[in-house]
């Protein structure tokens, strides 16, 4: 990919603060890959819970990332304050799709960038359901 198709903060509505961890990092001394899926799977639920009210704990309706997927650009290590860009690429009826990018404190190009999927079910019955309407009023936001 070249510089000039790496994602930049513009491509993205809403930025989180993330502090890496000691145990973020590998063996060779910068975050490891598994970690940016924690990273994504933050992001989307603090705005799921900040803006759009998600209950967590006790909602009938809940989202489970059914696909995910993310591209590096450049290595990140603890200890580094990053950000984490937030945007929907697609919503649908019972399912949306994120667009995350992780950002060095104060640098416009993204470190990483991918997708994270949830599709919203029914906890009990485990089957999907339409995105309730507080959920997908704060997704259309983005």
């Amino acid at each position: 990919m070249s510089q000039e198709a790496l994602p930049t903060r513009a491509d993205y509505k809403v930025f989180y603060p993330i502090s890496t961890r000691w145990s973020d990092n590998d063996i060779y001394g910068h975050v490891n890959n598994v970690a940016y899926y924690a990273y994504f799977d933050t992001v989307a639920n603090r705005y799921l819970i900040e803006e759009g009210g998600l209950d967590i704990s006790d909602a009938t309706i809940v989202g489970y990332v059914v696909s995910s997927g993310c591209e590096y650009h450049a290595p990140i290590a603890y200890p580094e304050s990053v950000e984490a860009g937030l945007r929907v690429d697609r919503l649908g009826n019972s399912s949306v799709q994120y667009g995350i990018a992780i950002f060095r404190e104060g640098e416009q190009v993204a470190s990483a960038h991918g997708y994270f999927v949830h599709v919203f079910v029914e906890r009990a019955e485990n089957r999907s359901v339409p995105i309730p309407k507080n959920l997908r009023v704060a997704l259309e936001r983005l």
